[in-house]
């Protein structure tokens, strides 16, 4: 078999011992440092600024100051809400900032930097104008520069430039922060530090605490404007009839335009909507996970294919010697010190090499090397060209060995079936041309058949049958030997069918896409394809999850809906990805999709509930408009009603568990219930207060008047709680009956009747207000059971789990 191969040559000079510590602190005191952005996006001010100073809070200061103004301190109890909104949502993304900051510091990469001639790990920040910085295969650049030190060295720029060949890398060529080195060894002088560099920009959009790009806060916004502009002409409205009614004086107007205006303010929507996803960063911190982008959480609970790596995923990242086993009869002793000086040559071992150093350590002399060709996914194989003493040059190459031998050889079709039993098998050769020669290796001679063992994760088989389970398909993607990894998802018990060769996939776009849907295993896979299948499976309408640790998964991580990268793989890996599994748990990633399907789920039903709060307000105080009549509440009644059918219940909701598979069209739905049971509640209630209204003007008619009112919304609110919370636990039921409770005890104790201005004595009006609230909630249920059947809604009553 032929392989075309780029002609790599190797430029090297002088070793350069780079900054002395007198020119490091030099530079640190000109402030010619990396110094680079957040990790987690805003500073504590920012987060204080864009908590405190929001709209909504705007909008309650005023309302406030009016009901100040009044002297009525009670009334004034919705100003808590300002300090609460403010006071959570700090604690909450401040805790989340620092999750997201101390995570960061250990997964991000730590560049190599050589001065006074030693080269040791530092922080990316720790970088000076002019270090010299040591790069080696999956390095990522982290910083603008020039290459100084070259030793076969090719750089990735696709995420940058678009062109999908590795650059060979010269002395003297620029290299920029963003791209990724794939193969050969080198260093580079750093000649862009800080903002000038491209990686201040980069990592401020891979480790961004932000909650843009979301499909759940895009939908929030948009109703979020929709209300804007009911609010808005129908408050103003409502200012000019209540400061017009002719029994008020303006204190009462005040209070009466303020208890219909603050209750159409959705004012913890946006809160909770927050604090969900800070607890879901900080929850998953403690699983060592890091979340570089926030909207990653939502992400993962909405994907529908997960692609992953074999290697580091499944199987554990290392792996270990097994045997050797020579071809045709050849000598061991010549193989053995063959692979010694192979291993002494490689400046950068991958895996698989390091295996072999643990049984063939380098060797103590050296022999003289006229080229070598570094190992790339895309190759499959490596080499050096040696002067072999009394022998001459030879050309030993190490690598995959159905793309080294003839297909059909005795020593392939050997390969073959031991890969069969899930080791994983190198062929060990001699090639007729030299590997830097552009036909290199040309024929080769089979020496010997390396086989290593690769240990599968313990919790892999479980966190398949978990995706299984949620009906989420997987798909395995390696650059192993196709019959090797058929072998290991075949023992997980989990995926089925035969791994497909990817050198045989169509190359017709179309067949292409058809045969990647249809196939759950493929092998020999290069990193072009993964990026490939990746988009072949976006464009068959999937949202595709890619796992991965090394180089060769960095183009599909970064094109995929979601990457996720492992801790210890490669730099470049972990910069390009949205999660990063700092601790290499694939076990990890069931409970990053709990986190999405909880924030997802809970969300929409808080949603539901403050949407229908702000319908049946925004109606009520057009009705009251309509019919030139005083606001039947005070701001105090319309901040207790809050309390137990909205705020609490809501916040509850937001925190718990929730195993719901996300679904697409979260505003559409939510529409679906909270339009109309907003327009019940309102509807009822209002006609509740035209048939208790009285024109006696004393305080205590008005008083009955408003419990009457505040029973039938109260009742109908509280069974638009009792619908969102289904499908029913024990703990959600209680928490519908503790709701009802306390309202009880606030209608029926004497000290709350007093400070909320709430009178029962008038029966008939409390019997008018009771039975048009029970009336809504039978509306609200019948609005419950039609739209499951006319939109497909989940009917279920109580949970199985």
């Amino acid at each position: 078999m032929v392989w075309q191969a780029c002609p790599v040559t190797t430029q090297t000079q002088a070793r350069d011992p780079g900054l002395s510590a007198a020119e490091v602190a030099d530079r640190i005191a000109q402030g010619q440092l990396n110094h680079l952005p957040p990790r987690s996006g805003r500073t504590v001010a920012d987060i204080v600024r864009a908590n405190v100073f929001t709209r909504i809070n705007a909008i309650l200061a005023v309302l406030l100051a009016l009901v100040l103004a009044t002297g009525s301190w009670i009334n004034g109890a919705f100003g808590l809400l300002i300090i609460a909104n403010s006071a959570i949502g700090i604690i909450q993304e401040l805790r989340a900032k620092h999750t997201l900051d101390s995570l960061a510091v250990v997964g991000e990469a730590r560049p190599r930097i050589r001065r006074d001639g030693v080269a040791r790990d530092h922080a990316r920040d720790e970088i000076v104008l002019d270090d010299v910085i040591e790069v080696g295969p999956g390095d990522q650049i982290v910083v603008d520069g020039t290459v100084v030190e070259a030793e076969y060295l090719e750089v990735d720029e696709s995420l940058l430039t678009g062109e999908s060949d590795p650059e060979e890398k010269a002395l003297g060529a620029a290299v920029m922060s963003g791209s990724f080195v794939v193969a050969g060894a080198g260093a580079y002088r750093a000649t862009k530090v800080g903002s000038e560099s491209y990686a201040a920009q980069l990592t401020a959009e891979a480790a961004k605490f932000t909650l843009v790009k979301s499909e759940l806060t895009q939908g929030i916004n948009s109703i979020l404007k929709v209300i804007t502009w009911v609010l808005i002409p129908v408050g103003v409205a409502t200012i000019v009839v209540q400061l017009t009614q002719a029994h008020n004086d303006w204190r009462r107007s005040v209070l009466a335009m303020a208890g219909a205006l603050v209750p159409m303010v959705p004012e913890g929507l946006i809160l909770l909507t927050s604090v969900a996803f800070a607890l879901g960063v900080v929850r998953l911190g403690r699983r060592n996970c890091l979340v570089q982008e926030l909207p990653a959480i939502e992400g993962l609970a909405r994907v529908d294919v997960v692609c992953a790596d074999k290697t580091g995923t499944l199987t554990e990242n290392g792996m270990t010697f097994g045997e050797l086993r020579l071809v045709d009869g050849g000598g061991e002793a010549e193989v053995a010190a063959a692979l010694q000086q192979l291993v002494a040559a490689d400046a950068r071992p991958n895996a698989s090499m390091q295996a072999i150093a643990a049984r063939y350590p380098a060797a103590q002399q050296a022999w003289p090397v006229l080229a070598k060709l570094p190992f790339t996914s895309a190759k499959k194989w490596s080499g050096a060209t040696f002067v072999v003493p009394d022998r001459g040059a030879q050309n030993w190459v190490v690598g995959a060995p159905d793309v080294l031998a003839p297909a059909g050889s005795p020593v392939a079709l050997e390969a073959e079936r031991i890969a069969s039993g899930g080791l994983r098998v190198l062929l060990v050769a001699t090639a007729e041309r030299p590997v830097d020669d552009p036909l290199a290796p040309g024929t080769v001679t089979p020496r010997a058949l390396i086989v290593l063992n690769q240990k599968i994760r313990p919790d892999a088989a479980e966190t398949l049958a978990y995706f299984a389970e949620q009906r989420v398909q997987l798909k395995v993607i390696s650059g192993d030997n196709a019959a090797s990894v058929g072998a290991v998802t075949r023992s997980l018990g989990v995926v089925s069918g035969t791994a497909v060769d990817a050198r045989t996939l169509p190359t017709d776009a179309v067949e292409f896409a058809t045969a990647v849907d249809e196939t759950d295993v493929f092998g020999r896979v290069t990193p072009h394809q993964k990026r490939a299948m990746v988009a072949a499976l976006q464009s068959k309408g999937h949202t595709v999850a890619m796992t991965g640790d090394g180089v060769n998964d960095v183009l599909a991580l970064k094109d995929a809906d979601l990457g996720v990268a492992m801790g210890s793989g490669a730099a470049a890996t972990r910069a390009v990805a949205k999660i990063v599994l700092l601790d290499d748990r694939f076990a990890t990633l069931p409970h990053v999709v709990g986190e999405g399907r909880r924030v997802i789920g809970n969300i929409e039903r808080v949603a539901n509930l403050f949407l229908t709060k702000t319908i049946y307000s925004a109606l009520l105080a057009l009705l009251v408009v309509l019919w030139r009549v005083q606001f039947p509440f005070l701001p105090i009644h319309v901040t207790i009603t809050g309390w137990f059918t909205i705020g609490i219940p809501a916040f509850l909701l937001s925190l718990a568990p929730n195993n719901e598979q996300a679904r697409p069209g979260f505003v559409r739905r939510v529409l679906q219930l909270g339009l109309p049971a907003g327009i019940v509640v309102g509807t009822l209630t209002f006609i509740t207060y035209l048939l208790v209204r009285t024109d006696d003007p004393s305080a205590v008619a008005m008083q009955q008047t408003y419990t009457a009112t505040l029973a039938c919304l109260i009742v109908a609110a509280t069974w638009v709680l009792a619908v969102v919370a289904r499908p029913y636990r024990w703990w959600r039921v209680g928490l519908v009956m503790l709701s009802l409770l306390a309202y009880l005890l606030i209608f029926t104790w004497p000290f709350t009747q007093s400070i909320f201005f709430l009178d029962i004595g008038n029966r008939a009006a409390m019997g008018t207000g009771l039975l048009l609230g029970v009336v809504g909630a039978v509306l609200i249920e019948a609005l419950w059971w039609i739209r499951g059947k006319v939109f497909g809604a989940p009917l279920v009553f109580w949970s199985r789990s």
